[in-house]
């Protein structure tokens, strides 16, 4: 129930033509407060809930509970979550021993391009890939309960 993530904006498209797989994603929440959101995701034919709870100091390591839902509880669901829907496509490219996910976001969200990479330790070491940019990992800015409610469009 531990996830350790490092986050990464991207610096080209090169990602697209080494992906595996990819599918679209909409989530929403029903609670983005920093210490505890609890998110709603479809993703391709299925759906979750999901609860994190506050990263740690570095920011890599937080609490994450999450429970397979039936799409169908998941569109009920997203009708009540906050105001800030996520719409985005998700990469995955595997890079060395990790699958690297990279989210090219729409809507509000349109022009933003991040990847995020699950680690077993804070200090596991992973190959980078040249379209890996700035780390953003300790940004909230690009947590995506924060661009739910502040919307990359509106960043000056």
């Amino acid at each position: 129930m531990i996830e350790i993530e490092r986050k990464f904006l991207v610096t080209s498209p090169q990602f697209k033509k080494e992906a595996f797989q990819e599918s679209r994603i909409v989530q929403g929440y029903l609670n983005s407060h920093p210490e505890r959101t609890v998110r709603i995701r479809i993703k391709g034919n299925k759906a979750f809930i999901t609860i994190k709870g506050i990263g740690n100091e570095t920011g890599l390591t937080r609490l994450e509970w999450e429970k397979e839902i039936s799409v169908a509880e998941a569109e009920k669901l997203l009708k009540l979550c906050e105001t800030g829907i996520i719409d985005k496509v998700r990469y995955d490219i595997k890079v060395g021993n990790h699958i690297v996910e990279v989210d090219v976001f729409s809507g509000e969200n349109d022009g933003l391009i991040m990847a995020e990479i699950e680690l077993e330790s804070e200090g596991e070491v992973f190959k980078k890939p040249s379209w890996l940019g700035e780390e953003v990992t300790n940004d909230e800015r690009y947590y995506n309960a924060y661009l739910s409610r502040n919307p990359f469009k509106n960043w000056s």
